[in-house]
């Protein structure tokens, strides 16, 4: 009798397995796996509470092995590092799995030296880098933190997974014994291209008339997202038609909502914190604007570009890969607040339909059925190995 194959799928937060990770889940299964899934369910996530709570739920009635790990997301919190090491340390040493593959910088540097022991039975180990923390333009501590980091993790690593062009070409030089690069975690194009949507219900909803133009953003409200540069380019922009929709929490909400205040936007920004219907909400505004200071690859842009709405982004790695030398939007260094206002005012006030048109094209080359098939072809290779 034949022994059943297991993976594992692991990540910090439960919202990396949620959002990123559930066509991988499935992918596994069709190749023959049973797959265990361990991240920390209880804190941290950028879903909500509920959202998560239900996910959980949901794999237990699928009958898959749930692992509540206490992951934090600093790495200073050391009482919590060492005890998620012990944790997925026993659960792969128990479990004898075929292959498990991690995400998240802390996650992944916990299992990665969690597995070693593994390795050497033949458990193969994979990681996606969702976003290394150093990159052109990162601090000098970020480099000093996490670049040894990752460097001495990937020689425990089996496959090195990039979803951007920065990131790939730098971990050809680190010890993994493979390094693949997909574009990003994959987009359902033509999901958020056909939805049918009351537009005009959605903006009464938010209080926008039927001629104001709408920007939204998606997204944490955090220090990396970096909201406060949208919304003081806003506060340059004098004229009360232009609008601004911002769609998450976090921590800087009253923060953002303070400055909002102080600058008399109270009537042109609004926030409307976590939704779960933001595929109508795209479809409903007019504009997208990412001013984030750090990304691997975007989901939210992506998902943007995939509605066909044009875009003022921030310049950095993974927002190049997806618009630079593309004529989808326009984009600016971080903290450029003139730049950020000029671009939407372009948009507000210029023919964009061009530009909606760009974007749906290149999304095709991130759509979520090129990025599985690659994701069955390095599963199904290390499968052999």
């Amino acid at each position: 009798m034949s022994k059943t194959k297991k993976a594992l799928m692991l990540a910090s937060v439960a919202s990396m397995i949620v959002q990123f990770n559930e066509d991988n889940i499935q992918i596994l299964n069709s190749l023959g796996y049973q797959v265990d899934v361990a991240a920390n369910f209880d804190f941290g996530s950028a879903l909500s509470q509920e959202r998560i709570d239900d996910y959980k739920i949901t794999l237990h009635n699928r009958g898959t092995n749930v692992y509540n790990l206490p992951i934090p997301r600093s790495i200073f919190s050391v009482n919590n590092i060492v005890r998620s090491y012990k944790e997925i340390k026993s659960i792969v040493n128990q479990n004898d799995y075929d292959i498990v593959h991690c995400h998240s910088p802390i996650g992944g540097v916990l299992c990665r030296l969690s597995c070693r022991k593994a390795r050497k039975n033949g458990t193969k180990v994979i990681y996606t880098a969702h976003g290394f923390h150093f990159f052109k333009g990162a601090s000098k501590l970020a480099w000093a933190i996490y670049y040894p980091i990752e460097k001495f993790c990937s020689r425990f690593t089996d496959v090195l997974i990039t979803i951007n062009k920065e990131d790939f070409e730098r971990a050809k030089n680190f010890k993994s014994k493979k390094v693949e690069y997909v574009p990003g975690i994959g987009v359902h194009t033509e999901e958020f291209r056909n939805v049918n949507c009351a537009r005009e219900d959605i903006r009464k909803e938010f209080g926008f008339k039927t001629d104001d133009i709408v920007f939204m953003s998606v997204g944490q409200l955090s220090v990396r997202k970096n909201h406060e540069v949208a919304i003081r380019a806003l506060a340059k922009i004098k004229n009360d038609k232009i609008k601004y929709l911002l769609v998450g929490f976090g921590e800087l909400e009253d923060y953002l909502k303070k400055l909002v205040n102080e600058l008399g936007l109270e009537n042109r920004v609004v926030f409307a914190g976590y939704r779960g219907d933001v595929k109508q909400l795209l479809h409903s505004v007019d504009a997208f604007v990412f001013p984030s200071l750090q990304e691997g690859l975007p989901v939210s842009l992506m998902e943007a570009m995939s509605v066909g709405l044009p875009v003022v982004c921030s310049r950095i790695r993974g927002n190049t890969d997806l618009l630079e030398g593309s004529r989808g939007g326009y984009m600016y260094d971080c903290y450029d607040v003139e730049g950020f206002a000029q671009g939407m005012e372009k948009i507000a006030y210029g023919e964009t339909l061009s530009m909606g048109q760009v974007n749906i094209d290149t999304m095709k080359k991130f759509d979520i059925e090129k990025v599985n098939s690659e994701m069955l072809r390095i599963y199904s290779q290390i499968s052999k190995q």
